[in-house]
């Protein structure tokens, strides 16, 4: 009796051992280069995931293993490409639709599942692709653009945006809402490689003498587009406002005379008051691991990171893992999030995203759009000079 008892404590150790294998989840993500403040902010987020998880999981443990795609496609291809040699079940990350879209391909030639929070181009979910997930859109963004501006009473808009596929898509978009609701738009394409905004902020005071300006661009852009307004002052321009990476306390602390009173897309306020279980976890183990505040980019990798987590764990549970069960757990997926709800349509969108509007006001990211999400009222007019 002693010698079967012994028998089966011997074979629950070694199929516990199987079970408590670790699980390597590629992380192919900007750390360098023009992207690289979202990257590390989207990477701050997934980070958390992987302690989360592997904290409250009880089964399953997750290793990151991470490659700087500095930013670039080739290199994004090149970060796929070797997470795969090192054994990754899938992976997470990935800024930039023009960075994301070779990137997947690469992944899914080599049967791992991809998800993002970092590409709205809608090209990324209409090409086919069966390995593919995000969990934003640009439709979710340009309702928050469009709501605020309609919301605020503005006649005339002028959208300063830059010419890569994402941006410009966006930007279409916006101009084809705006001009059916009335709103007289002006539209100045950049090349992504600009540096001096000036001759577009100066088409913007004397030409266009709109209310509003949308920037539809990334980090660096804005930047260049803001400083550039601080130095022509357009007089008629009541507010300014722009689309991911924008209403963040990194940007109000990177670039404090530029941010006042500029608008952009925002899950939650900052300083983050978490109501939820989940939300509460996620904050605390954010502060716990980065020693700050969490931001809404971090939220999205910490999201699109434990949904992928939790369907390997389901995979690894079925025996799937190397037979497409990522991809299939990941079709099954119906979760409330700290984002809202997430499911994963044939094509890999996430049909329920909706984004809210955050201005800076002080040291405080506020919601101000829409109402029902608001923590504060809009100041406008508002500009940042």
């Amino acid at each position: 009796m002693k010698k079967a008892t012994s028998i089966a404590l011997a074979i629950m150790a070694v199929c516990g051992s199987v079970q408590a294998e670790e699980l390597l989840v590629g992380v192919q993500i900007p750390l360098t280069g023009p992207l690289a403040r979202v990257g590390m902010g989207t990477n701050e987020g997934i980070r958390v995931a992987a302690e989360v998880f592997n904290k409250t999981n009880g089964k399953h443990t997750i290793k990151l293993v991470t490659v700087d795609d500095e930013s670039a496609p080739a290199k994004a291809v090149a970060a796929v490409e070797k997470l795969a040699s090192e054994g990754v079940v899938a992976v997470t990350g990935g800024y930039g639709s023009n960075n994301i879209s070779p990137a997947s391909d690469a992944a899914g030639k080599l049967g791992l599942a991809y998800i993002t929070s970092g590409g709205v181009d809608d090209g990324l979910v209409e090409a086919g692709r069966k390995n593919f997930f995000r969990i934003n859109n640009t439709a979710g963004y340009q309702k928050a653009l469009v709501g605020l501006i309609s919301d605020l009473g503005v006649k005339s808009v002028s959208i300063i945006y830059s010419t890569k596929d994402a941006t410009e898509g966006l930007a279409t978009d916006v101009q084809k809402t705006l001009g059916a609701k009335g709103i007289k738009v002006g539209m100045h394409a950049f090349d992504p490689a600009i540096t001096d905004f000036k001759p577009i902020l100066n088409k913007v005071k004397l030409q266009d003498r709109s209310e509003f300006i949308a920037m539809v661009g990334y980090e660096n852009d804005y930047v260049g587009i803001l400083r550039a307004a601080r130095v022509l002052k357009p007089t008629t321009v009541k507010a300014i406002a722009g689309v991911w990476s924008l209403a963040t306390p990194k940007m109000a602390a990177d670039f404090p005379d530029l941010m006042p009173n500029v608008y952009g897309t925002a899950v939650l306020p900052f300083p983050v008051n978490f109501t939820t279980a989940e939300g509460k976890t996620f904050g605390e183990g954010y502060k716990k691991l980065h020693n700050k505040e969490p931001d809404y980019l971090g939220q999205f990798g910490y999201v699109q990171s434990m949904l992928l987590f939790e369907a390997i764990a389901r995979a690894a549970d079925k025996g799937t893992l190397k037979k497409g069960g990522v991809i299939e757990e990941l079709r099954k997926t119906d979760k409330q999030t700290l984002i809202g709800r997430v499911q994963f349509n044939a094509k890999g969108d996430n049909p329920n995203f909706v984004q809210r509007m955050g201005q800076h006001q002080g040291k405080q990211v506020v919601l101000v759009w829409p109402k029902e999400s608001a923590n504060g009222k809009p100041v406008f007019p508002g500009v940042p000079w």
